[in-house]
């Protein structure tokens, strides 16, 4: 790991990992890109982390994008699909993620936010994509349509404005709000409760809900099922239950 990225390993199977540039406002530098991609690949090689929260280094920015110095450097043109650090996309992982954005995510700020499973806010953050205003694309965005309504989808993308943190929790892009000063704690909380449940179940509700947003329902309906085939056939399928009828906290294997 770099400088650029920290990588922490809890105890308790959460990652957090921050973007660690603040004096660039966390920008997507060549330093960043590297450090995120090592951390992503750590976070899924390692089988006691269980989750992983994405953050930023200072209380300005989550991440304000692109370098957009090293576009024009570099005559940038279409940028290589291996070029950002996008999670589910670029990287491939299996276990879930959460953005902590504690300041501003534009452009690729937003979208590595967006790439995350969920997203907590802090109360003083903002979002925007703002390629239209330097005469970029933003084809990552597509997915954006399963998050927010479509009409909404298309102010955000034709006028490159900001919205404020309580804008993005209202049309549905950010699960919790809270201040500035309890943004870990929130997603920490948030990745304990999502720890609370058996590994396989957690695993196959995500599969789930991916399933939904790329099939139609009878397609999504029977690719859930076969999804969902190892997590029934585990020992933490019986474990559930018998836990449950003798009052008691369950002992996950995830097996």
């Amino acid at each position: 790991m770099s400088d650029a990225v920290l990588f922490e390993a809890r105890d308790d199977g959460i990652a957090i990992i921050t973007l660690n540039q603040p004096e660039t406002r966390n920008a997507l530098s060549r330093e960043i890109r590297q450090g995120l991609f090592a951390a992503w690949e750590r976070f899924e090689r390692d089988p006691a982390l269980r989750i992983a929260i994405l953050t930023g280094a200072g209380d300005k920015a989550f991440c304000a994008g692109g370098d957009l110095k090293e576009m024009v450097d570099r005559g940038l043109q279409v940028p290589p699909r291996d070029m950002f650090p996008v999670p589910y996309d670029s990287v491939e992982l299996s276990k879930p993620t959460i953005a902590a954005v504690n300041g501003v995510a534009f452009a690729g700020g937003w979208m590595i936010a967006q790439a995350c499973d969920l997203c907590v806010a802090s109360t003083h953050a903002k979002f925007a994509v703002t390629e239209v205003k330097v005469g970029r694309s933003s084809p990552w965005a597509a997915p954006l349509i399963h998050m927010i309504p479509q009409r909404i989808m298309m102010e955000i993308l034709l006028t490159g404005k900001p919205i404020t943190a309580q804008r993005a929790y209202e049309i549905g892009l950010v699960n919790r709000l809270t201040e500035p000063e309890t943004l870990m704690k929130t997603a920490l909380d948030l990745a304990a409760e999502i720890l609370d449940g058996a590994p396989l179940s957690v695993r196959a509700a995500r599969e789930t809900v991916m399933l939904a947003t790329e099939m139609g329902r009878s397609a999504a309906l029977q690719a859930a099922r076969h999804a969902s085939e190892y997590c029934y056939n585990s020992e933490d399928a019986q474990e559930g239950p018998r836990a449950f009828a003798e009052k008691r906290k369950p002992l996950w294997k995830g097996r």
